[in-house]
């Protein structure tokens, strides 16, 4: 296990529903190629938090890499939809961007 996967897991051991370290971690299990424990991170902080914007890309993204186009088009439009809501002109863009690039 890398020594920031370690560092984030005691950090999140005090603070086990902060969103930032919990997206943290699963970055770093994509990065490592643990795509179901990021997989299971992302979807759990847009499960409790669905205004966390910017899991949305990273988990649509690595469900697109998987070829699984059905459920990275459900997170676009889902991200697309919360970024809209928290008028985040920034992430609706990237989101949009992504999603179309996927369907056209």
């Amino acid at each position: 296990m890398s020594n920031r996967i370690e560092k984030i897991l005691t950090m999140l051991a005090s603070q086990p529903n902060d969103n930032f370290l919990r997206h943290a971690l699963a970055l770093e299990y994509k990065k490592l190629g643990h795509l179901a424990d990021a997989e299971a991170l992302f979807t759990a902080i847009l499960t409790d938090t669905p205004s966390y914007v910017g899991s949305y890309y990273h988990l649509a993204k690595l469900l697109e890499q998987q070829q699984r186009t059905d459920e990275a088009i459900h997170w676009y439009e889902k991200g697309m939809e919360a970024a809209k809501a928290a008028g985040d002109k920034h992430a609706y863009s990237e989101l949009q961007m992504a999603y179309e690039d996927l369907t056209y």
